[in-house]
């Protein structure tokens, strides 16, 4: 079963003030279903952006019901909001979270990056 949007960012964030890191909600979306886009702030200013995976990656035992994709690594941040424009303008219920921490891999679930075929 997929956790509401809502519940799944105010457990993120939770979870990361309770590591000592940051999070703020930049973009509220639908509360039940909007997708959810995830900036990661580092300290030399880059960022990464994460986006949602194609549905057909996520295991129905997946405890949120949610994984995330890398969209951009290490970008400039005129890059993640252009990236994030574009998004808004398919879909106006997006969230946008916005995280400044180190290591997101405990955090943030991620889909297994596909093989490499050659």
């Amino acid at each position: 079963m997929r956790l509401r949007s809502d519940i799944f960012v105010s457990a993120l964030i939770r979870r990361l003030f309770g590591r000592g890191d940051f999070a703020a909600v930049e973009r509220k979306g639908a509360e039940a279903s909007g997708a959810i886009f995830i900036r990661q702030r580092f300290r030399d200013g880059l960022e990464t952006l994460f986006g949602p995976a194609p549905q057909s990656l996520i295991d129905e035992d997946e405890a949120s019901g949610r994984l995330f994709e890398v969209r951009l690594e290490r970008q400039e941040a005129e890059a993640v909001r252009q990236m994030l424009e574009r998004e808004m303008k398919f879909d106006h219920d997006l969230w946008i979270l916005e995280l400044e921490t180190d290591d997101i891999g405990d955090i943030v679930p991620l889909a297994a990056k596909p093989a490499d075929p050659f």
